[in-house]
């Protein structure tokens, strides 16, 4: 049901009921804006994570994050830089093939992994709490299936999601 809001006595406008596609897009935003601010001071932001996801897996050359995450690999060489710069990843040395060198998490990135794991973490607990563990669960599993309903189940699974299109 639309409610009618009042704009300084000028305009009336209908105010739509948020749809789920918003109220889970600004959940995501909300989400995102504490994991960030848990990781304030280290460099990271919100692009790097998909990286961070993949290398997760294990250490992986530019080439197959590009593949894996559907992006160019001179997205993934700028972002690996970054992170490189920021000491959360580490080029490994090369094998016989001196054009593969993988990436791997540091010490460094795996402890902002933990960050953000025990941000979200707390924040599911907060959400338990206000709705209770029945309705928790519920919300959780209807989530998952909406996640597989849109074709993006297997890439979270895989630690594949592609970063959203920049500009």
């Amino acid at each position: 049901m639309a409610r009618t809001i009042h704009n300084n006595g000028c305009v009336l406008e209908e105010q739509p009921e948020i749809g789920v596609a918003a109220a889970l897009s600004l959940l995501g935003a909300v989400v995102d804006e504490a994991v960030l601010d848990a990781l304030d001071g280290t460099g990271l932001r919100r692009a790097h994570g998909y990286l961070v996801q993949r290398l997760l897996l294990g250490p992986a050359t530019a080439t197959d994050m590009a593949d894996d995450l559907g992006v160019s690999q001179q997205w993934v060489s700028k972002a690996l830089k970054e992170l490189v710069a920021l000491g959360h990843v580490e080029v490994l040395a090369a094998g016989a093939d001196r054009r593969r060198r993988p990436a791997a998490l540091t010490a460094s990135g795996r402890e902002a992994v933990r960050t953000a794991r025990a941000t979200r973490a707390s924040i599911d607990a907060r959400l338990r709490a206000a709705v209770g563990p029945d309705r928790f669960d519920a919300t959780r599993a209807v989530l998952l299936a909406a996640l597989d309903a849109l074709g993006a189940g297997e890439r979270v699974r895989r630690r594949s999601v592609r970063p959203p299109a920049t500009g």
